[in-house]
């Protein structure tokens, strides 16, 4: 029998209209590119995502573009090649989401399954918040003001999110910075939150409190 799928309507960068939606059965969402990492594992027993991190990420540091991510979260991240990666080439990270500078998303670790994003981390006195969250991050820096696209993507990703998964909600969106705050600062001063929370307040009919 098939599966119940969640949808939103998003307008993706340059792309045309595409549905963004949710099967939450697999934790897979229609509509985006799909590239999958190793760097991930079952969230413990009885656990669901309750919580949605917001992420900056630049490959190199400031530098947009490239297949730099998906190589990091496919381990396959060439060292040679430029001297930051040989820093953090031997990590194994991953994120569920990824909305580059266009908007466009690609999905990497299923919204069922524990992507490895958030590090050490503390929320309302739960610790280790891989465990009960969705990663998304989003091409960019500390310092370099985000895209509308992005904005726009977003806001939309966090409708199909919530419509799928019941104990997500637009009211429980964070940074990285929130829950590993002195080891993390991304997405950083750069990232606009009352632009963002608008948008997503608005995709779901919701009153917005700054």
């Amino acid at each position: 029998m098939p599966g119940i799928v969640a949808y939103a309507r998003a307008r993706i960068g340059k792309l045309k209209d595409v549905e963004l939606h949710f099967d939450p059965n697999s934790g897979l969402m229609r509509g985006a590119r799909q590239i999958a990492s190793p760097n991930h594992d079952a969230r413990p027993a009885g656990v669901e995502a309750d919580l949605i991190v917001v992420h900056g990420i630049s490959l190199p540091p400031g530098e947009f573009g490239g297949p730099w991510i998906d190589r990091l979260f496919t381990n396959t991240l060439p060292a040679e090649v430029h001297p930051y990666f040989a820093e953090v080439c031997s990590l194994r990270v991953s994120s569920h989401l990824v909305l580059d500078r266009d908007g466009a998303v690609t999905q990497y670790v299923s919204v069922r399954e524990r992507a490895w994003h958030a590090g050490k981390s503390l929320y309302q006195g739960r610790e280790a918040c891989n465990d009960f969250s969705v990663g998304v991050e989003l091409e960019g820096s500390d310092t370099v003001p985000y895209e509308a696209a992005q904005y726009d993507a977003l806001a939309r990703v966090v409708a199909a999110l919530c419509a799928a998964f019941p104990r997500l909600s637009p009211d429980r969106v964070v940074g990285h910075s929130d829950i590993a705050p002195g080891r993390k600062t991304d997405p950083g001063p750069a990232f606009d939150w009352p632009r963002a929370r608008g948008l997503i307040a608005a995709g779901r009919g919701l009153p917005h409190h700054r």
